[in-house]
Parts: structure tokens; C-alpha cells; sequence
């Protein structure tokens, strides 16, 4: 990897990592403290809404963006098209979900959710202003912009989100919280951004920019669909408190891994779109991504399900405690998240859509066989099939990575193979110290230390040359 590119590698990745941790830091404390006063029943009404608004959210980019970002040549006229596009998909698509509102309360037999659809839809138009300017940030790798924004957003969203609950609104401090957010960030983000639409439209623009992102709009939607198709069946068929366990149990799991993985995805995809036509340098580049990523998120997960329990117990309170169980087992699938992220990033790179759409179809066709499979037994079982589903996925994405440049499956296990172990290993001990000590802080503060010794002992010993690049990586700057 060049200096040059290895600097702008850093600069993304550290505004990257602040905006992800420091906002979601905040909004993980926000949520531990909101959590503390409402009840799991509160936060499983809002994740019944979640594939809605969710599936609502991809369409209104609709691949736009990665079009956007990966076109070298794009214009203003390329930019004004697809943000008209976003608002006019915006207010149609807040429209369908308000007259919805009935029918989606009338499925999970909840009336309140009526009236809680029709205001937590609104996110989706005010989403539609600003697809253009993260996309263009994104393009310029700027991330310090986009932390400044989504740090304020932060704080404001947080401070309403927490009095709401004091006070008393229950479920709609929660639903308050999320519109805030969303809609600082957007004014923010307008403000801070240099570029404005023209009054112009363009078809030609149009259908180019469509020809890829339709694809990876449609990859987007299924995979959106199947993230968050668990909440949908385990609404349906079980209690709303059983969803608000699944997904305080799945925010946990998410706040290092999908983070990561996002950070890795925003960074990655323009830097790996600049070198998209030198397929040694990008091999090269591609295989440290991944040695990188595995370094530092497969320790993460593993030590956060080595510390569930007392970790839910001590921030959650005992009526929580089931999260813990449940969060143990998803740990163990979204470890694997930032590869995913990786292997299909290069198909986008490759301009490969039509590939990517291919496999999220035959992995999703596989992940709702596998929740047919398991739902019977109850949530436990069917987190325990999302492992597996994770890892037969895995398979799945790095069968045409191998195709293009060489890099498949037996290649990239190989290179995993010693941060696997140096991960389990850590997990293990870490296990062993919880199981030692007394009281719930005691627990996690001596697992985590334990940990994060045992880690950097045993690497350094072994002379892991993933330690030597990170260090060396971050050295650069």
C-alpha cells in the first residue's frame, strides 16, 4: 500500500472511528439509560416498526449513493437528478406508510401502533434531503463534516430522548429520540456542506446512474428485509418483551461490529474504488483490509460475549437479564460482519452488481429457510441459526471475490486463522476470570482487563504480523 494511499486510508478511518464511536458511544449510554425506566414491551412495539422504516430507508437512496461514489466522472448534473429523486421517493413512500399505519397495527394486534407509524415515518422524508451530501462527503473522504454533525445530533437527540422518558411518555420518548436525531443531522449536515442542488433533471443521468444502483437498491432491500426479518417473526409469533430482548441483546452485539464494519465499508469502497483497475495492488490492499478488520473485531465480539452477563446485569438491571443469553449467541455470528462487508464491497468496486444482487438473494433464500427451521424452537434456536446462517454466508460471498482477484475462501481463512485464535483463546480465559471474581462490576472490569492483557501478551510473543501492521498502519500518521 502506498504512503498516499495509506494516509488517506488513516485520515478517513480516524474520523470514521470518531464519528461511529463517539456518536454511537453517546447513543449507547442514552439507550442503557432510557432502557433503565422503560420496559422491553416499549422498545419491542418500536421494533415492530423497524423493517418498515428500514426497508423505507433503502428505497429512498436506492443504490444512488454507491452509484454516485463509485462514478469517477460524476457531475452536478448527476448530483441535482438523484436528489430529487430521493424526495420525490421520500414524501411517496411517507404517504404508503401512513395510510398503512391500520394495517400494520391490525397484523401484530396492537392499535397504538397506528398512531406511532404515522409519526416515526416522517424520518423517511426527512432522510431524503441529504443522500447527496453524505454521498459526496463520502467521495471526498471527508468524515470529520459528517462527525461533527452526527455528534451534535447526538447530544440534542439524547437530551430529549432521556427527559421524554423521565417525564413519563413511555414508548414516544423513544420515537421522539429517533426524529431528533435524524432531523439535527440532516439541518447539520446541510449547513456544513458546500454543495446545493441545481434546478435541473436528467434521464440520461438518470438511467446510467440506475443501471448500477437499481441492483444494489434491490441487494440493499433484501438484505435490510433479512436483518430485519427476526424482528417481524419473533413480534408476530412471540410477546413484545420478547422483541425487546432481541433487540437490546442485538444493539449491544451491534454497537462494536457493525460499527467497525461500517467504518470499514465507508473507507474501504473509495479508496478501494481509486485502485479498482490494478488488481495486484488491489489484492494486496483488499487482504490487509481483512487481516485488519478480523484483528480487531473478532477480540471485540468474543470478549463481549465472554462478559454478557454481567455486563446486562449491571447496566440493564435483573428484568434484562434473558438479553444476556440471547446476546452471547448473536456475538458470535456478527464477529463475522466486517468480512462480509469487505467481500462485497469488492464486488461493487468491480462494478459487479449483478453479482452482488445474485448472491443476496440465493443468502437470503437460505436465511429464511433457516428461520422456517428454527422458530419452532424458540429465540434462542433462532439466534443460534443466524450463526450458522452468518457463516454459510461467508462461503457464499467469497466464491466470485476468489474469481475476480484470486482471493476466495481457503485464501482469506488462512490468513483469519491466527487472530481466530489468538480471539477464542482470549475468550476463554476471560470466561474463566468472570466465573472467579464476585459482583457484577468486579466481573466486568477483571474480564475486560484480563482480556485485553491476555491479547496483547500473546500476540506480541507470537510475533503476529497483523500487530505489526496495525501498528505500523498507525504509525503512519
Amino acid at each position: 500500500m502506498s504512503e498516499s494511499l495509506k494516509r488517506k486510508t488513516l485520515k478517513g478511518t480516524l474520523w470514521s472511528t470518531l464519528e461511529r464511536f463517539s456518536v454511537q458511544g453517546i447513543a449507547f449510554v442514552v439507550m442503557i439509560i432510557m432502557a433503565r425506566i422503560l420496559t422491553p414491551g416499549d422498545y419491542g412495539l418500536v421494533g415492530m416498526l423497524t423493517i418498515f422504516i428500514a426497508v423505507s430507508q433503502s428505497l429512498v437512496d436506492s443504490g444512488f449513493s454507491q452509484a454516485l461514489i463509485r462514478k469517477q466522472d460524476r457531475s452536478e448534473v448527476d448530483n441535482s437528478t438523484v436528489f430529487y429523486f430521493n424526495i420525490g421517493v421520500g414524501l411517496v413512500l411517507y404517504l404508503a406508510l401512513f395510510l398503512s399505519a391500520p394495517l400494520i397495527a391490525w397484523f401484530y394486534d396492537e392499535p397504538i401502533l397506528v398512531p406511532l407509524t404515522r409519526l416515526i415515518s416522517v424520518s423517511v422524508l426527512i432522510n431524503s434531503f441529504v443522500v447527496v451530501q453524505r454521498a459526496l462527503l463520502t467521495v471526498r473522504i471527508d468524515f470529520k463534516t459528517q462527525a461533527k454533525a452526527s455528534f451534535a445530533a447526538a447530544v440534542i437527540s439524547g437530551a430529549v430522548g432521556i427527559t421524554m422518558a423521565y417525564t413519563g411518555f413511555g414508548v414516544w420518548s423513544i420515537v421522539w429520540y429517533q426524529l431528533t436525531n435524524l432531523a439535527v443531522n440532516v439541518g447539520l449536515l446541510w449547513i456544513f456542506s458546500r454543495w446545493r442542488p441545481q434546478w435541473v433533471y436528467s434521464w440520461k443521468s438518470f438511467r446510467e446512474l440506475f443501471a448500477f444502483g437499481s441492483k444494489m437498491a434491490a441487494s440493499g432491500i433484501l438484505d435490510t428485509l433479512y436483518r430485519n426479518i427476526y424482528m417481524i417473526v419473533i413480534g408476530k409469533v412471540f410477546r413484545a418483551s420478547d422483541l425487546g430482548y432481541y433487540t437490546r441483546a442485538h444493539q449491544f452485539a451491534e454497537f462494536p461490529s457493525s460499527n467497525v464494519s461500517g467504518i470499514i465499508q465507508r473507507v474501504t469502497f473509495p479508496i478501494l474504488c481509486s485502485i479498482q483497475d490494478d488488481d495486484e495492488r488491489l489484492r494486496s490492499v483488499y487482504r490487509r483490509f481483512l487481516r485488519l478488520s478480523a484483528f480487531i473485531v473478532f477480540p471485540l465480539m468474543i470478549g463481549l460475549a465472554a462478559v454478557a452477563h454481567p455486563l446486562i446485569l449491571l447496566v440493564l438491571k435483573e428484568q434484562w437479564e434473558f438479553a444476556a443469553v440471547l446476546l452471547q449467541i448473536i456475538c458470535l455470528g456478527m464477529m463475522w460482519y466486517p468480512i462480509h462487508s469487505i467481500n462485497l464491497n469488492l464486488l461493487q468496486v468491480k462494478g459487479r452488481s449483478d453479482l452482488f444482487l445474485r448472491l443476496e438473494i440465493i443468502k437470503k433464500c437460505l436465511g429464511v429457510a433457516m428461520i422456517c427451521v428454527t422458530v419452532p424452537f424458540g429465540i434462542v434456536a433462532m439466534c443460534w441459526g443466524s450463526v450458522v446462517n452468518s457463516i454459510i454466508a461467508l462461503i457464499i460471498n467469497t466464491h466470485y471475490t476468489g474469481k475476480l482477484i484470486q482471493v476466495g475462501f481457503l485464501r482469506q481463512m488462512r490468513d483469519l486463522v491466527p487472530t481466530f485464535l489468538y480471539s477464542f483463546s482470549m475468550g476463554a480465559v476471560v470466561c474463566c476470570v468472570v466465573q472467579l471474581v464476585p459482583g457484577n462490576m468486579l466481573k466486568l472490569t477483571a474480564g475486560i482487563l484480563s482480556g485485553i492483557v491476555y491479547f496483547l501478551i500473546v500476540t506480541r510473543l507470537t510475533r503476529s504480523a497483523d500487530l505489526r501492521e496495525l501498528l505500523s498502519f498507525v504509525k503512519t500518521k
